[in-house]
Order: structure tokens, then sequence, then C-alpha cells
């Protein structure tokens, strides 16, 4: 019989957070829906029977009350999963340091400060799932995404790094590593060049097309689980086969 747990997904109410947060409520597991965009957070959450906070990864206040509010309203973070992310695909030569800085902040700085804040309890408790959403930018590189890339192979480094720490404890820390996704921001991110690199995308990888949210989703759901408490480490490509490493 599956254990209901508490789930805490940042970046829950863009493409593929709104997926992961139905998977992990239709696994039985009482939802936050953590967002930047309250209303959206909302929206989400109504469709679940979710809690929705705001947060603002970049902001270490923001995120100390984010947890509290997710610890008064259903209980303590068993489940942890980051997603919030931003891209804006630039070539290096045209980025700047306040573009790199937000970049960070976002995708790598912000997901260490929510790690920080729910990692004690779980250790605490003996138990505990941080699933960290990467890219294949991350492992492979992308051109016009090299500050992204960094950012996301930061992230599957760090998220090694503390799975190692916490292992002992009964809590892992396990990565997804997304290729392309349908998402809004990806097309965004891509903005004029999106119908090119699109049709690239379906002669380039084997499937034939790009994944959906909830593709991405299911994977997450699987670290999150109990049967997934042997692996820990692991980063898994959501690509499709366009990279198989």
């Amino acid at each position: 019989m599956a254990v209901s747990r508490v789930a805490f997904v940042t970046g829950g109410g863009g493409g593929i957070g709104a997926a992961i947060c139905a998977a992990l409520a239709c696994a039985g597991h009482r939802v936050v829906v953590a967002d930047r965009r309250a209303e959206r957070a909302k929206e989400v959450a109504s469709t679940i029977d979710g809690l929705a906070v705001g947060i603002d990864v970049t902001d270490a206040a923001s995120v100390a009350a984010a947890i509290e509010q997710a610890r008064g309203g259903v209980g303590p973070v068993d489940i942890c999963v980051n997603c919030a992310g931003w891209e804006s695909a630039t070539p290096f030569l045209e980025t700047d340091d306040a573009f790199v800085a937000k970049i960070l902040e976002i995708n790598l700085i912000g997901a260490t400060r929510v790690c920080r804040s729910v990692l004690g309890g779980m250790v605490e408790r003996g138990w505990g799932r941080v699933v960290n959403v990467a890219s294949e930018a991350g492992r492979i590189g992308a051109p016009r995404s090299s500050i992204y890339a960094a950012a996301k192979g930061g992230l599957i480094a760090f998220s090694k790094s503390i799975a190692a720490e916490v292992a002992r404890a009964g809590v892992t820390v396990n990565v997804i590593s997304p290729g392309p996704i349908d998402t809004p921001l990806m097309a965004a991110s891509q903005g004029e060049y999106w119908d090119k690199v699109s049709r690239h995308l379906e002669r380039a990888i084997p499937i034939g097309r790009v994944g959906t949210p909830a593709e991405a989703a299911a994977a997450v759901a699987f670290f999150a689980s109990e049967p997934a408490g042997y692996i820990t480490g692991q980063t898994l490509s959501v690509s499709g086969g366009l990279t198989m490493l």
C-alpha cells in the first residue's frame, strides 16, 4: 500500500512543474504547489486538492516562509522537487554579469536554498526524497545556452554530492534530465528560432517527437516513490533517445 507523503514542488505552476504536481497527487501524496506566480500556483493546486504557496527561490526569506507555510498547512516536507527554472537562449559573448547571476540564482543557487531548508528534517525523520530537475544541456552542453548548461551541470554535481552525505539517513537525492519537452518556456526561450529548432528536433530525436510534461513527471514520481529507495545520486535522461550516455 502506498504511503502518503508531503511533496513540495518549486516551479509547480509551470508546464513540467504542474505535471509533476499532478503525478505526485495521483500517487497519493499531499502536494504543495510552490511558484513565484501565486495565482498560477492556486490554479494548479485547485485541480489536485493541494496547497498553493508563493515562493521566489532567489530570495532566502521567501524560501524560508514558503517552507514554513507548507509545514503549517500540511506538515513537514518528505518529498522535495526543485523544478523552478528559467532560460533565455543567448550566445555566450552576448551575456553579461547580470544575466549570468540571474540564470545561476534561479537554476542552481535557488535549489540549494530549498534543499538546505528541508534536508535537515528529512535526516531527522529518517526518510526523504529529493528530485532535482536539470537538463540535458547540463550533461552535453548546448549552443546559446552556456550559462544555463553550467547551472544545470552544477545542479547535477550538487545532487550527487549531497546524495552521498545523506544516504545513510534514509534520504535519496536524484536528478531527472529532460531533453526537449513541449512547454511554453521552451518555446519562449528559443524565441524566433523555435519553429526551426522544433523541426530539427523531430528529425534528430530517435522517438521522432519532443516529449510531454507528463513523461518528465513520471520519472520524478518514480524517484519519489517508496520502491526507489535503493537508488540515489543518479541522473535519468528523459530525452526520447536524443542523448544516450
